[in-house]
């Protein structure tokens, strides 16, 4: 295992941008009533996604803290919350850890996710209104701009969104935690295999069609383009592995 000092987060994009409705949610800000631990949560977790805090990188609260200007208090509970979902590893008198990648441990996810993802699906295109239909329509939009300019970034951010989007619409808190412990994990190893074995368009077209059905409140349909959305991830991770082996 190897270990590194933390990464210098200069020149990063600042975290009070606030996005116009169907761009992806660049700070923590984006959110009412955001907290500094929401603010500081949602700023490593993206950093860890897109490995620029890469598997292996050893963290201090204090280094996180002076780079994102945010006090050790509120880093020290993004950190709990990014060790719950996996993302850190916590080593009592060592440090924090981010976590390394495995490609079996996604597969055993996925099955777990699908189950939850249909139900959310179905629920969220009982249970949304009229504004998060409009949202949904947005975010499907965006993805599809940001898959045809190879944007992997912004499309990131708005998957964050319409996972967000898909748990408050659900209205059910049990699933909703539960998906919280997974998503971020799923976007990190998709990040780390995307260019490799992953076709953007499609993926931001599997998406879409999941957003638009929920918005056009259709339990069944939301529901099959759940299952079509997890068939391919569930490719795409397998394949990932297929090209693992053959390294």
């Amino acid at each position: 295992m190897n270990f590194f000092n933390v990464v210098s987060l200069q020149g990063e994009e600042p975290l009070n941008e606030t996005p116009e409705a169907g761009r992806p949610e660049d700070g923590p800000d984006a959110v009412p009533g955001a907290t500094l631990s929401d603010r500081a949560y949602r700023r490593l977790e993206e950093l860890i996604v897109t490995l620029r805090l890469a598997p292996g990188t050893v963290l201090t609260e204090s280094s996180l803290a002076k780079e994102l200007d945010i006090g050790r208090t509120p880093i020290r509970e993004a950190l709990q919350r990014l060790a719950r979902e996996g993302l850190v590893v916590i080593l009592p008198r060592r440090g924090i850890l981010v976590s390394e990648i495995n490609v079996r441990n996604q597969l055993k996810l996925l099955e777990v996710r699908r189950e939850i993802e249909r139900l959310m699906a179905k629920a969220a295109a009982q249970r949304a209104d009229d504004t998060e239909r409009d949202a949904f329509h947005a975010i499907a939009e965006g993805m599809e701009n940001a898959a045809a300019e190879s944007d992997d970034i912004t499309f990131m951010r708005l998957d964050r969104q319409l996972n967000m989007l898909v748990s408050e619409t659900a209205r059910n808190e049990f699933a909703s935690r539960a998906m919280g412990l997974m998503h971020s994990l799923s976007r990190r190893f998709w990040y780390v295999h995307y260019k490799e074995v992953a076709d953007l368009p499609l993926c931001a077209r599997l998406h879409a069609d999941l957003a638009r059905a929920i918005a056009g409140g259709d339990a069944e349909s939301a529901a099959r383009a759940s299952d079509q959305l997890m068939n391919y991830i569930d490719r795409f991770t397998r394949a990932s592995l297929d090209a693992k082996r053959g390294h």
